[in-house]
């Protein structure tokens, strides 16, 4: 079980979303720790998988990926064997970045990047379309990213 998270603890994963290759010593300066307590606790958060890994933030713009799509998904049947499929396959769509499964007249929302239209609608026949028990697709083009983020508030 994990310990609870103290106000130290919330500190070093503020600092570590804002800079995940911030050094031990600078982080445990930001956080008012020496070097050793501040690596235990950081070992701990890692070892808890409260920490899942460290990422570096690419720009999709200047990596020619700056077409971004919101696609419904419906399926033909919703059991758990149905969901199973479609979420296992789901993941190994590169160009899907998120997928959430909602309660609503469909189930589930892909947030999918792409090159371009011609490249997003090759995906969406070829691979999107062929996923385990979809009935349906409606997707929406994004027009502008205002922002985006995977910050948590700690």
């Amino acid at each position: 079980m994990t310990k609870k998270l103290d106000a130290i603890d919330r500190k070093i994963l503020t600092e570590l979303q804002q800079n995940g290759r911030i050094t031990v010593v600078e982080l445990a300066e930001r956080v008012n720790l020496s070097k050793t307590p501040c690596a235990e606790r950081l070992k701990r958060l890692e070892r808890d998988k409260i920490i899942q890994g460290y990422h570096a933030d690419l720009n999709a713009n200047l990596l020619n990926q700056k077409h971004v799509m919101f696609v419904q998904v419906s399926l033909d049947k919703t059991s758990d064997n149905s969901l199973s499929k479609f979420n296992e396959s789901v993941k190994m769509i590169p160009e899907i970045q998120s997928c959430f499964m909602v309660a609503a007249n469909f189930d589930y929302l892909l947030q999918v990047r792409t090159i371009d239209i011609t490249h997003f609608r090759r995906i969406l026949g070829e691979k999107i379309g062929k996923l385990p028990g979809v009935q349906q697709t409606h997707s929406f083009v994004v027009m502008e990213e205002i922002f985006s983020s995977k910050d948590l508030v700690i």
